[in-house]
């Protein structure tokens, strides 16, 4: 039996004013949701915005049913010069050095000007004390005035936007901003999707985390294939202070009531190459997205709820139970380590290299184990644990050291990660199934737990969440959040050709998922697109229970819809937060027929840039849902 949520409506921005009319003193209550998808982008005109035509229809308890249109509403552009810094107007998206100051782009002689990030990513909604915080990363930087790609060595940056908020519309707005200091952390590497902790913070993210053992053998050189001896230069302004070591880890940042922040990183959450850390409603188990190819499932377990400084981290060892419509499989959980964010920073500051935690051999040799990882970039190493150097292991080398005690480090392109508290669900977004996800018909990797079918488009999958597990030396796992199997949920579908408007993957179906976020009252997982699968990305809306996908926005050519996050009622009122970045990339292998290639390059150009700029938004016009609403009161 369907249980009926009592509400109260709100009405959002830009929605016509209309509420249930019927005899006052009686309350209503919401029966159902009902999300009615808009039509894929037809048009160049539509193909280089950011839009959605989508609506929702409310059905309450007296049979009535209301519809709420949908509108997109843009907070800023990274380019804009809304932060304040040391008494200076700079853009969003500019990152700032351990001094605080901006960073420059030098790359063309007598053309300096500021880097400006084109990649906003994760946004925390936050009410601190009464004033409205907001958290955005900026991932990175595509490209500099040369032309060359900026990734990874531009050290990348947050902002935290004060916001206005209409009291009557709910409408929000830029009130300031300013950069998030990072140089107690040694600054902050490729910040990807991140979340907001049960208790209020902001749980950032260290996407890709550069190869220690790569870095190492190009000491002494010139090279500089991991990035970070640029980083280091652009950051401290000194390159012999780079440390692969310092990056990869969860950041999680405090705001304060006048807007101050502080930043500490969770070393004992593991280094892998983190999209998101998402805690669940004991306030201490924890899963996350680790992006790549050949990752690894990780989960932690903090010793005390809201204090992610110690804890232990378990990675997943995948048993298959069936390989159609993305298959499935039982989860195991290997015990990689215990041990504390300050002893984690203390092995770092030792100055410990990748050659003192393990001993490695080029062919197979008696007593090291050939594994396959990301962190490897996907080839064969032949390694051995040095004594004493399992917590070193555990916490600077997760994903090796998971492979080494048995975990599976087969997974494709792990993305988001969000929880259904009800149900005791993690949803978690596979943005590809292919590569190490499909069997290894060539048997020349050292294990092959996933014999996946390839779909190209990816999936969503759904893990259970459980108590009483124990780990697979028999020890138990302390909590009731552990997650015993996954299943695929929601899967895109590959089309045999590409279609007339360029779609590699079927547009009425998700594709590349990336981005997650599940709303508890409308009871709808939020998917966001990122991939060239679709030739424009979409944000889906997925009801768990009447399973029906709609489309609810459609970003930029090129673009990926990033920063997704539902908020079912922020002081008072309903968004789903949603960016996007790098519009118009990879046009060049556009394919379509339905419009012309060139024109539509000059209106993406025209429009906004290819790879300058993104944009910081939400999608307005939901219901609230935060309690009783009294029939024939005031509006």
């Amino acid at each position: 039996m369907k249980k009926r949520l009592t509400v109260a409506l709100a009405l959002g921005l830009m929605i016509p004013a209309v509420t249930p009319a019927a005899a006052a003193g009686k309350d209503i209550s919401i029966d159902s949701f009902k999300f009615n998808s808009m039509k894929a982008p037809a048009s160049i005109e539509d193909m280089v915005k950011t839009y959605t035509s989508a609506s929702m229809d409310v059905t309450y308890s007296d049979g009535k049913t209301r519809n709420f249109p949908l509108t997109y509403k843009q907070l800023f552009l990274s380019d804009e010069k809304i932060v304040t810094n040391k008494g200076e107007k700079i853009p969003a998206g500019t990152p700032i050095d351990v001094n605080g100051n901006p960073i420059i782009d030098k790359s063309v002689p007598g053309q300096e000007s500021y880097y400006i990030s084109d990649a906003p990513d994760s946004n925390s909604l936050m009410n601190v004390g009464g004033n409205l915080f907001m958290v955005s990363h900026f991932e990175y930087d595509s490209l500099d005035n040369a032309g060359k790609s900026a990734y990874g060595v531009v050290p990348a940056s947050m902002t935290l936007t004060h916001l206005n908020q209409d009291k009557r519309t709910g409408e929000l707005s830029v009130k300031d901003a300013k950069k998030i200091d990072f140089s107690s952390v040694n600054g902050l590497w490729i910040p990807c999707n991140g979340s907001t902790s049960p208790w209020g913070t902001h749980l950032g993210s260290e996407e890709y985390e550069p190869n220690a053992r790569q870095f190492e053998a190009e000491i002494g050189t010139d090279k500089d294939s991991t990035n970070v001896k640029g980083f280091a230069k652009l950051y401290f302004g000194d390159e012999s202070k780079a440390n692969p070591y310092n990056y990869g880890f969860i950041p999680e940042v405090t705001v304060k009531p006048n807007g101050d922040t502080s930043v500490v990183k969770h070393y004992s959450a593991g280094r892998f190459s983190h999209e998101i850390m998402t805690v669940m409603p004991d306030n201490k188990t924890a899963f996350f997205g680790d992006d790549g190819n050949y990752t690894v499932t990780f989960m932690y377990v903090a010793d005390k709820e809201k204090d992610l400084s110690a804890g232990t981290l378990y990675a997943a060892k995948f048993v298959q139970t069936s390989a159609e419509n993305g298959g499935s499989g039982n989860l195991e959980w290997v015990k990689l380590g215990h041990a504390s964010d300050d002893e984690v920073r203390a092995i770092i500051d030792k100055g410990t290299k990748f050659s003192d935690i393990f001993e490695t051999a080029s062919e197979p040799t008696e007593e090291f184990t050939a594994i396959k990882t990301d962190s490897s970039g996907g080839k064969t190493e032949y390694i051995k644990l040095k004594p004493g150097m399992e917590k070193a292991a555990a916490f600077l080398e997760s994903r090796r050291y998971a492979a080494l005690k048995g975990a599976t480090a087969e997974f494709r392109k792990m993305e988001g990660i969000t929880v259904n508290a009800k149900d005791k669900k993690v949803y978690m977004a596979i943005s590809e199934i292919g590569k190490a996800m499909v069997e290894d018909t060539t048997h020349v990797d050292p294990v092959d737990d996933v014999h996946l079918n390839k779909i190209n488009a990816g999936g969503t999958y759904e893990l259970n969440l459980t108590g009483g597990l124990k780990d697979k030396d028999g020890n138990k796992i302390n909590s009731e959040y552990a997650a015993s199997n996954m299943k695929a949920m929601v899967v895109g579908e590959d089309l045999a050709a590409t279609d007339a408007y360029g779609n590699k993957a079927n547009p009425d179906k998700i594709s590349k998922p990336d981005n997650l976020s599940y709303s508890e009252k409308m009871r709808t997982l939020f998917i966001g697109e990122d991939g060239g699968e679709h030739t424009n990305n979409f944000v889906w809306a997925y009801n768990v229970d009447t399973k029906e996908l709609s489309r609810v926005l459609s970003v930029p050519v090129g673009a990926e819809a990033t920063g997704l996050r539902v908020l079912d009622n922020f002081n008072g009122f309903s968004y789903v937060l949603s960016n996007y970045q790098h519009p118009g990339d990879e046009l060049e292998n556009f394919q379509g027929t339905a419009v012309n290639k060139e024109e539509l390059e000059k209106a993406i150009e025209a429009g906004i840039g290819i790879d300058k700029k993104g944009g910081v938004g939400y999608i307005a016009g939901l219901p609230q849902i935060n309690g009783k609403h009294k029939k024939g009161g005031k509006k």
